[in-house]
This record gives C-alpha cells, structure tokens and sequence, in this order.
C-alpha cells in the first residue's frame, strides 16, 4: 500500500510541475507589464523599465522559468508578494486558517445533513418523503452560491439583525459565508446516497441479509451504508477541493481575508508571485485531497486494497 502511496505522491510532484508550467507561460505572454500597475499613473519608459529590471521581467523567458521553478521546487519558496512586500507563503499560510475553517465546516454540515437525508429518501422510494427529499434537492442546487450569500447577508444582517454582514472576528463572522456552500452540498450529498442506496437495496447481499433474520438497522449500517458510501465520498472529496479552491466569491462579498480573495487581489494587481503561489497551492490541495479519497477507498472496501496489494506483488514476480 505504501509504495501506491509513493506513487500517487510522485504524480502529485509532476501535476505540481506542470501546472507551475501552464501558470508561468499563461503569465508571461500576457500582453502588457505589471510593472506599470504597480508604479503611479504617468509614469516615464524609464520608471517602467527600472522596475521590470527590479522585478526581474527583462530576462528572457527560460531564464525565468528556470529561477521560478528552482525558487518553487527546490528551495521552496514562492518569492516575495509585489503588492504585500512580503513573502507570499507567508501571507498564504495566515489566510489559510479562515478558508479551511468555512471549507470543512460546509463539507462536513453538508455531509452529516445529506447522508441521512439521502438514507431516508432511499427507505422510502417512492413515497412523500423521497418526492419531498427530491424537490429540495433540485431547489438547493439550483440556486446560486452567490445569490444565496447575498440573500443571507439581507436576511439575517439587515433586516433580522442577528449575525455580522462581513468581516472576521468570532464564530457568528463564519456562519453567513458557510450557509452559501451548505446548501448547494447537502442537496448534492442527498441526492448522490439517495441513488447509492438504492442500487444496494437491490443487492443480493442485503436480500441474503434479511434471509438471516438480521435486523433493517444491522442491515443499513454494516451492509448497505458501507457500499453505498464508495461515490459518496468521491462527491464529498471533489466537493472538498473545489470548495477550498473556490471560496474566492464568498470572500469577496463576506470580505473575509481568506486565500480565495488573495487570489482575486493578486489577479487584479497582476502580482504574479501570489497569483502563481496560490496556483500551486490549490494543485497540491487537490491532488492530496484525491489521494486521501483512494485511501478511504482502500479502507472500506478490502477488494481495493487487495488490488493494490496483489498489482505489487505481480510487478515483483515480472521482475
């Protein structure tokens, strides 16, 4: 199992590389200079060309790529923020708290409300509930994360007075943030185990299941949950990443200094080291969350991780 781990880890490296690639070639034949966004309006050709020089933008495009990929890769460092004045891990890392806080938060209400509501929906196929359970679903995902945030920001700030409309502070700053997420995802998550279910209900184990006498509870748990759960968490992974990678808007109208409007204040200042940085940061993310999902995998289906376990041992034998 560790060497799939090694490998996986490997591929990590290499979807890191080629996305550091794509992220500094896309950058740099982008017409116009940064240089000029960051000196005052009026500015000479000379001013313009002194702080490409500064900046390191007149060096042809190998030479930057190769000190980009050796400063990342190697010495891992992203270089310094050209509208902070401060290293860009730094500034990533103290907002990282606040946007993996609204991301697992949203993951988790999403998945603690969705999964039942999905085992439910499929108990009762057919009836009131399912259709009810059905009818949400479509609603929430339906609606817009951004609409949702604005609503809530209407509802609860302005008119009820109850939670804070932007900002960070105490727990009651990340409640209006997260609703916007939630929603969309216990909808997503019902709608997913509701069908996973109801291909295991099917199944002739849980019929073998009955047969013996056990009891619908024994049954749900230890035979149909655990294999109706396999596209679930896949949904809740995916979820996971894009979640984390996409809290941009939300940070934006909660004004919420996450990593997400980083990215957004760097793409509007055309700070390359942070937009790059950031980049990076989510690829990683994503790549690791996938790898925490096929672990899960292997953790509650046995025949996975006999495969991996039995793929080994037939590259050894070839060799």
């Amino acid at each position: 199992m560790w060497k799939y781990v090694l490998e996986r880890c490997i591929w990590m490296i290499a979807v890191s590389l080629g996305v550091a690639f794509i992220i500094f070639s896309i950058l740099y034949f982008i017409p116009g200079t940064p240089a000029e966004r960051l000196l005052p309006d009026g500015a000479t050709r000379a001013e313009v060309r002194e702080m490409e020089i500064l900046l390191g933008l007149d060096k042809p495009y190998i030479v930057q790529l190769w000190n980009f990929l050796y400063g990342v890769f190697v010495k891992l460092d992203f270089g310094m923020s050209w509208t902070f004045r401060i290293p860009v891990t730094t500034e990533l890392f103290s907002r990282l708290p606040r946007t993996m806080l609204m991301g697992i938060a949203a993951i988790s209400i999403s998945a603690l409300v969705g999964i039942p509501l999905g085992i439910t929906a499929a108990k009762n196929h057919g009836k009131w509930r399912d259709y009810g359970l059905l009818g949400l679903s479509m609603l929430f995902v339906s609606l817009p994360q951004f609409w949702v945030a604005l609503q809530s920001v209407i509802i609860f700030s302005k008119e009820l007075k109850w939670l804070p409309a932007y900002g960070i502070g105490g727990i009651q700053y990340y409640i209006l943030p997260i609703i916007g997420w939630v929603l969309s995802g216990i909808a997503t998550n019902a709608r997913q185990t509701r069908s996973s279910m109801l291909e295991v209900i099917r199944s002739d184990f849980v019929t073998t299941a009955r047969a013996k006498g056990q009891s619908e509870k024994v049954i749900t748990r230890k035979h149909m949950l655990p294999n109706a759960l396999m596209p679930v968490i896949t949904i809740i992974g995916g979820n996971l990443a894009f979640t984390i990678a996409g809290m941009a808007i939300t940070e934006r109208i909660f004004a919420v200094p996450g990593v997400g409007l980083l990215m957004l204040t760097a793409v509007n200042g055309r700070d390359y080291p942070t937009i790059r940085g950031c980049t990076i940061f989510f690829s990683v993310f994503c790549a690791a969350v996938y790898l925490l999902v096929d672990l899960i995998y292997a953790w509650l289906d046995p025949r996975i991780k006999a495969q991996y376990q039995s793929g080994g041992a037939r590259r050894r034998a070839r060799a």
